[in-house]
């Protein structure tokens, strides 16, 4: 078997696994790419680009060897408004600005931040996503009257994209439980596009949505006006469309990197998605991001290294050259049957099942994360939404921690020994357990189990020790953390705090 290195990725690549999981991926990224394109209202060639110039830009230039990425969902759902509202033109403007925002992010190290997303936000974001999916699909089953006018369709008509969506579905189900060797939705495809053309079904098919025919990708500068009011319209769309290629991707990188026991590196990504997103503007993609189900195809198939990639690219782009005239006669429900499955796949079922078992805040989180992916479909403000309430939970749980046990000793010294952190949640519970005017002359304050967190706190220990002065009373504080001793030193220009001086844990002395 010849294996070798390439692209400096020094595990040996076994070619063969290389060459079927790519064609596998390839396979799998078409059916997706066009039903995406069709939703959005474009041309399906606009999908297949972008699948195209996403997997082979990401799989040269990516930060994770095995990953995929392609004309995704989760971008183009968010665009959709845009290109309702101005047209094809601003949506290539959109993805261009938008992987310019994904190179900053890579190029000033931002990536880590995807870590401070919760699990709850990310049940609600991938659950919101699937029911926008699903509910696209039945979108589907309207046709263009005459008048220009969409209407459902009626009687036969009807009954034959039903059936034959209920079909789809059901082969897409059951092949995968006898082999994942051959991808399950291309195989629903070919059986409904053999039914369909052996009986002579009349059926909704691509060709009655748009031609597939195509060229290789050709350079196109947008053609909207250069101004300031275009990139108010723009921008919103863009950043949204950044953020959530970015929130995927970097999730997807840290399945993978799970999974195959290797790094990946989420900067490098950040900025290979961003040159990817920057080349599909130019050259009428729709853009997109990591795919994490073709990933999970390619990784199942075999695939470790960038190959499978760059064969699933190149596949893609021979299809579209040569491949036109036997995708324009697939049949839509084909299609509607495996995007039905894939947002069935993407509903994150086990958070359902663990709804009553977690906390009431990460349900709520959980269903409010997705009711605004789903209203809004603005998955970028439902994961920010997500995330900000989950950080208050955290804070409102963390400042009922805190706690003082009071004591005097044999001096009449009155000791407060504080458990739980002292931040800006936990700042008026922690003064309300002093009494100034009642304690003895001296008090100490012991932070053996506690910590000062942000300048709330300072400023709670700079009130408590005016409060203590004005009884011409002393506070003291013991046992601080070395960050704590050096956050109160950089700010002892706007306080007033003296510290004990503790040879054991050389707190800095008494000022």
């Amino acid at each position: 078997m010849a294996s070798l290195s390439i692209f400096n990725i020094s595990q040996k690549i076994n070619l063969k696994n290389e060459l079927l999981a790519g064609l596998t991926v390839a396979m799998t990224m078409i059916p997706e790419s066009l039903s995406f394109a069709i939703l959005a209202g474009l041309s399906p060639l606009t999908g297949l680009y972008a699948a195209f110039m996403m997997g082979l830009v990401t799989a040269v230039l990516g930060g994770r060897p095995g990953m995929v990425s392609g004309g995704a969902g989760a971008t183009i759902v968010v665009l959709i408004a845009l290109i309702k509202s101005h047209g094809v033109e601003y949506l290539f403007s959109a993805i261009i600005l938008g992987g310019l925002l994904q190179i900053c992010v890579g190029v000033f190290k931002l990536g880590k931040f995807v870590r401070l997303i919760p699990q709850p936000v990310m049940y609600g974001f991938l659950n919101g996503l699937a029911v926008i999916i699903f509910m696209a699909q039945v979108e589907q089953f309207k046709i263009i009257d005459a008048n220009g006018n969409a209407e459902w369709m009626q009687g036969l008509q009807f009954y034959i994209m039903a059936g034959l969506t209920i079909l789809t579905v059901a082969v897409v189900y059951f092949f995968t439980k006898i082999t994942k060797i051959v991808p399950a939705s291309l195989v629903a495809i070919l059986v409904i596009f053999g039914l369909v053309s052996g009986l002579g079904i009349k059926t909704k098919t691509v060709a009655d949505i748009a031609s597939v025919s195509g060229s290789l990708p050709s350079f196109h500068i947008p053609s909207v006006p250069f101004s300031l009011e275009t990139l108010q319209i723009v921008f919103p769309y863009a950043l949204v469309m950044a953020g959530v290629g970015l929130i995927e991707s970097l999730l997807t990188l840290s399945m993978v990197d799970e999974i195959t026991n290797t790094k990946g590196n989420a900067n490098k990504e950040s900025v290979a998605q961003g040159l990817a997103n920057i080349t599909n503007g130019f050259f009428g993609g729709m853009g997109g991001c990591a795919m994490v189900a073709q990933t999970l195809v390619n990784l199942n198939a075999g695939s470790r290294a960038r190959i499978s990639g760059i064969i699933a690219s190149v596949t893609i782009l021979i299809i579209i050259l040569v491949g036109a005239p036997f995708i324009e006669k697939i049949p839509m429900a084909a299609l509607v049957g495996v995007m039905m499955m894939v947002a069935i796949s993407t509903f994150q079922w086990v958070s359902v099942r663990v709804a009553n078992k977690m906390p009431k805040s990460d349900v709520f989180v959980g269903i409010t994360v997705a009711l605004i992916t789903i209203v809004l479909h603005n998955l970028a403000l439902a994961v920010l939404v997500g995330v900000i309430i989950s950080a208050l939970v955290f804070a409102w749980d963390n400042a009922k921690r805190i706690r003082a046990k009071k004591s005097v000793d044999e001096n009449g010294v009155k000791h407060y020994e504080i458990y739980g952190p002292l931040f800006f949640g936990s700042v008026t519970a922690f003064v309300e357990k002093f009494d100034p005017e009642n304690d003895p002359e001296n008090v100490v304050v012991d932070f053996k189990e506690s910590r000062i967190v942000d300048m709330s706190a300072i400023d709670a220990l700079n009130k408590l020790s005016k409060k203590y002065a004005q009884q011409n009373k002393k506070l003291q504080l013991k046992h601080l953390s070395e960050d704590c001793r050096r956050m109160l030193k950089n700010a002892e220009a706007v306080i007033e705090v003296n510290i004990q001086d503790d040879p054991t844990y050389k707190v800095m002395p008494e000022k």
